[in-house]
């Protein structure tokens, strides 16, 4: 490598620390080392010659790309010239062509990769006092997103079976692991939203590498089920999910506790047709897990009952009013999805291919989980916890110091540094617990109406009736 192409690379990697506001010091490692990023691009590849999109800005743009309120190739493509001009570097064209190009040239393996790292570093190295009773929590969720409809993405990721071909959207399932304390995605799973072996359970199960001995899985109803339970307790890591709808709780039955919990023995179902007689013959023909009633009463509402079913049988080391407060921080996987898909735009994907689609998707996972980490040094500097952090706030507060971040010299960048940080810790949510806000929009859209037929066919009856 010359002389030259070194010193540009140091400075591309200096704007893509800077971009997300990172400084030495600071008690989580940097998001994103200069090292680490170049160990990532050698080992998977990523390495071409361009004399303006190089490997490294390339993914500096499609990360600032995903995070901008436009999102659009156009706009991404005018920060670059307008970062060259004002660096003093050969411009590039304004066409978005070779930018494009440069994004296909990126390894998917390279997105997902950086992404789990930065979401397992922050997760790591969280202090002793955000963990729940010292033990690491895992939350697991899933979702949809959908992208533009065009034959590919069609055939990899099909619409919905009900609608007309030509009038829907093709649509995919994602399943994604959060860690409880500090929010960053530890890692995910694309798939199609139907078909065998599609549910977000066995997207999950996919991802059995994010998970370690001792770790706690906390997660809703869908994740309740027998073989469930009974694959993650075999890789040591104990489960808090609530009780499925068809399973009946009966105090009378089982190991009593309390007024509101027992331990019962749950029987081995029939082999389902998707898992093999050698694996379900390896599982126990039994489990022994914990049960506990939670009411939930909130002032101006029935009691609610719902139950918890969890592998900590211990009930002393495991209260259940704790058990009862860890399950209800499940919500906040349903927050971080919220973040991902309508505060960073990932609800509907832009890109037309699906080896596009997944690189987007792995690009905003690693936009949120550098954004994430700049909160939890803010929470760190504050004394909070990164969930009394706005992730919204911390976006906007990033936004508006980046520019200044970029032109400020050592000194000055270090103080715009420190005033980042802070206020992004101004930026608290409240305590809201049991808030309800109807799911209606009050400002009226337009009243176009639906498109019912593909758009070829309506264009041309228009045309005819002209």
């Amino acid at each position: 490598m010359s002389y030259r192409t070194a010193r540009r690379r140091t400075r591309q990697i200096d704007l893509l620390r800077s971009q997300f506001a990172q400084a030495d010091g600071l008690a989580f490692a940097e998001v994103l080392p200069a090292e680490q990023v170049e160990q990532a691009l050698r080992e998977e590849g990523a390495i071409w010659r361009d004399i303006v999109y190089s490997p490294l800005l390339t993914l500096w743009a499609f990360l600032g790309q995903v995070i901008s309120s436009d999102g659009s190739c156009r706009a991404a493509v005018a920060r670059v010239l307008a970062w060259l001009v004002s660096r003093g570097e050969r411009p590039c064209t304004p066409k978005t062509d070779p930018y494009c190009k440069a994004r296909q040239r990126l390894p998917e393996a390279l997105l997902r990769r950086l992404t789990r790292q930065t979401g397992r570093t922050v997760h790591a190295q969280a202090p002793e006092d955000w963990r729940w009773k010292g033990r690491r929590v895992k939350i697991a969720d899933g979702t949809t997103v959908s992208m533009p409809d065009t034959p590919a993405n069609q055939a990899a990721y099909p619409q919905f079976t009900s609608q007309q071909p030509g009038v829907g959207f093709p649509i995919a399932r994602l399943a994604v692991i959060f860690c409880l304390a500090c929010g960053t995605a530890l890692d995910a799973a694309l798939g199609r939203y139907q078909g065998k072996q599609t549910g977000e359970t066995a997207l999950l199960r996919s991802l059995e590498e994010a998970f370690e001995p001792d770790d706690v899985l906390l997660a809703d109803r869908y994740f309740g089920g027998y073989f469930d339970i009974a694959w993650w307790q075999e890789r040591q890591v104990d489960v808090v999910v609530r009780l499925h709808q068809r399973r009946h709780f009966d105090l009378r039955r089982g190991r009593r506790l309390g007024p509101d919990e027992h331990v019962v023995t749950w029987s081995r179902p029939q082999r389902p047709e998707w898992m093999d007689e050698a694996t379900y013959g390896d599982l126990p023909a039994t489990l022994e897990l914990r049960e506990i009633r939670v009411r939930v009463a909130e002032p101006g509402f029935r009691t609610k009952n719902l139950v918890v079913v969890t592998t900590l049988r211990d009930a002393h080391e495991y209260a259940a009013d704790e058990i009862a407060d860890l399950y209800r921080m499940r919500w906040h996987a349903e927050l971080d999805l919220r973040s991902l898909k309508t505060t960073l735009g990932m609800d509907v994907l832009r890109c037309r291919s699906p080896e596009m689609i997944r690189k987007e998707v792995w690009t905003h996972l690693l936009a949120y989980n550098l954004i994430r980490t700049v909160m939890a040094q803010a929470a760190e500097v504050g004394a909070f916890t990164p969930r009394e952090l706005s992730f919204k706030g911390a976006l906007q507060t990033m936004a508006a110091f980046a520019e200044r971040l970029l032109d400020a010299d050592a000194a000055t960048a270090a103080e715009l540094h420190d005033w980042l940080l802070l206020a992004i810790g101004a930026h608290q949510v409240g305590d809201r617990p049991g808030r309800s806000e109807p799911r209606a929009r009050k400002r009226r859209p337009k009243p176009y109406p639906l498109l019912t037929r593909p758009r070829n066919e309506t264009r041309t009856q228009l045309q005819e009736n002209r």
